[in-house]
């Protein structure tokens, strides 16, 4: 249940128009990410802002730490990943997502009036999210991630968010996650019929950067404008 999910949540300044949901990296919580909400929040005062912070879980690549974690990490090299995926916490992550966004919705808010975004691991859910979802989103937005490439993740995409704009960002020296599995997640979406931006920034480690965020800022004013204007 989404109830389960401690969150941060920043009311808007003025009448609430438009939500953006963040999701946090392996080990951080939503408070890690009030920064983003410190920086943008000023431009739009119409943005509720939703911090959840996810459920805490044994971490292999950590030696087995109890840390906050939308999945489990057997290692940190692709080909541990490619071994051992945690299909099942990352489909059990993206339910506790579409949960927030149906309460979302439930408390008045359109889905079309709502951002997803996230960074790292929270980036890989936020792209899972709305590959699969059934919500038409406002938008998405991926940062110094990759798509979760899970079993079977050909029979739960859906047609709901071909449309839907997704921004990928990624710093070209990120040792982490290399830029080379961000720009290969924009590829393949764009391939099956997604409308994915990737942009990279040069020096940017695994990390957030201004430029980056100003970038974020310009895909905010875009999809969710001041005025709500219904998207068909």
């Amino acid at each position: 249940m989404a109830s389960f999910l401690k969150t941060i949540i920043i009311e808007p300044s003025e009448k609430h128009t438009g939500t953006v949901c963040w999701l946090h990296g392996l080990g951080d919580s939503g408070a890690g990410w009030l920064f983003l909400v410190e920086e943008l929040a000023p431009l739009f005062p119409h943005i509720k802002w939703i911090l959840p912070t996810a459920p805490v879980r044994k971490v292999e690549a950590n030696a087995g730490a109890l840390m906050p974690a939308w999945f489990d990490v057997p290692g940190f090299d692709k080909s541990a990943n490619l071994k051992k995926t945690d299909s099942k916490g990352m489909v059990e992550s993206s339910n506790l997502v579409n949960e927030l966004i149906q309460a979302e919705i439930d408390s008045g808010t359109p889905s079309d009036r709502i951002i997803l975004g996230g960074f790292s691991q929270g980036c890989a859910i936020a792209l899972l999210t709305g590959y699969s979802t059934h919500h038409k989103l406002a938008g998405v937005i991926g940062c110094s991630g990759w798509l979760g490439v899970i079993e079977g993740i050909e029979n739960i995409g859906t047609e709901t968010n071909k449309k839907t704009p997704f921004l990928l960002c990624h710093g070209d020296e990120d040792v982490v996650v290399k830029p080379r599995y961000g720009q290969a997640t924009a590829k393949y979406l764009n391939k099956i019929g997604f409308q994915a931006t990737f942009k990279l920034y040069p020096g940017l480690g695994h990390a957030a950067a201004l430029p980056e965020i100003e970038d974020i800022a310009s895909f905010i004013k875009e999809q969710l404008p001041l005025r709500h204007e219904s998207k068909i």
